[in-house]
């Protein structure tokens, strides 16, 4: 959620000045705060960013960690995103770097000081500490599990317990992913929504955003008053929101089906199609067996997208038909199962043009089946 610039601008910082202070204890007037910053137009970045800052001007500190850094040259960069184990890394920057990004970006931050004693800050900053200078500073991402705001969040957890009171509470994974994406970015969240399996169907159960660590922390109290003191707005949204593009859209989306569905009017249309939509089923078996990302796992896409398809083409071509026939009662029956677990989903309305078209190149299949007795 945070580029690796932030790391190349402050890599003699961080490899020397601020080394030489990591192991000063922190004075009384040490201030540990939790840095939210808000969505931007970018797809990496439409989730915001999480990042905690240890303040402490008795001893000229004003330090920024960010856990959400990675190389984008990383060898096999995409494949290792999509199995699981893309190293992320923990980066430091000046408060005052990290803030001047944020007002480059456009995109609001808001800090909220935490209400700590001394050695609970002390603990935190020690822990930071030591994480930056060990094997600890990587990890692997993990979108729900494992990510900056759920690092942060665990690093705090340890000192006060934070509140799961948010606007998101009682929401499943999907719907609050949903949310985030159903503006300005509907294929993302249609590729999200294909690649994203049943256990994304769960109801939350933790706090894995920026916007709700920030909403759970303000909703904690301690034996102290409340762990934040107040929201500060250090930097307000600047940034125009992108408006909603036709070519990234429902209405486009629905003309592609529409086209489709004409397309396979034809034998040759609908079978070029079933084969396709086939291999796509074989792709989420593979991401599914193959990542170890938990919301990618046991995928009910390959449902509507059924491998199966592929076998009813050589199947049609060979003209064998009392297989053809089953095969495609068979796949119509599986389409009709997903349905059923989808109807009541968030995203029920952007998948049900693909049930159509699929259901249309089935029957159309059987069709030609009855026609060639």
């Amino acid at each position: 959620m945070q580029s690796l610039k932030v790391l190349l601008a402050v890599i003699f910082f961080s490899l020397f000045s601020f080394k030489s202070f990591a192991q000063i204890p922190l004075s009384e007037k040490a201030e540990v705060s939790l840095l939210t910053c808000g969505s931007g137009n970018e797809l990496y970045s439409v989730f915001g960013h999480t990042a905690i800052r240890v303040f402490d001007p008795a001893n000229n500190i004003n330090t920024v960690y960010n856990f959400g850094t990675f190389d984008f040259n990383t060898p096999n960069f995409y494949l290792k995103f999509v199995k699981g184990d893309l190293q992320y890394f923990v980066s430091v920057a000046s408060y005052a770097d990290f803030i001047y990004e944020y007002k480059y970006y456009g995109r609001d931050v808001y800090e909220q000081v935490l209400n700590l004693n001394l050695n609970q800050k002390q603990q935190i900053a020690d822990e930071l500490n030591g994480i930056l200078f060990s094997d600890k500073k990587y990890y692997s991402y993990k979108f729900i599990n494992r990510n900056c705001t759920t690092m942060v969040a665990d690093i705090i957890d340890k000192q006060v317990k934070i509140s799961l009171e948010n606007s998101d509470k009682g929401k499943t994974y999907r719907e609050i992913i949903y949310t985030y994406l159903a503006d300005n970015h509907f294929y993302e969240n249609l590729g999200i929504n294909l690649l994203f399996g049943y256990k994304t169907d769960y109801t939350s159960e933790k706090l894995f955003l920026p916007k709700e660590l920030m909403e759970g922390v303000s909703n904690t109290t301690t034996s102290n008053g409340p762990l934040a003191k107040s929201t500060f707005t250090i930097v307000e949204k600047t940034e125009i929101t992108s408006g909603s593009s036709f070519l990234n859209s429902y209405y486009s989306y629905a003309i592609l089906v529409i086209i489709l569905l004409v397309l396979t009017i034809k034998r040759v249309g609908y079978l070029s199609y079933l084969v396709i939509a086939g291999l796509f089923g074989i792709l989420f078996c593979f991401v599914s067996l193959y990542s170890s990302h938990n919301e990618l796992l046991l995928n009910y896409n390959i449902l509507l997208f059924n491998p199966l398809f592929i076998i009813i083409t050589t199947v049609a071509l060979s003209n064998r038909k009392k297989p053809l026939k089953w095969l495609s009662f068979g796949s119509i029956a599986l389409i009709i199962i997903y349905t059923a677990l989808i109807i009541n989903k968030p995203h029920f309305v952007i998948m049900l043009p693909l049930i159509i078209l699929n259901s249309a190149a089935l029957l159309r299949t059987i069709k030609h089946l009855k026609a060639n007795p």
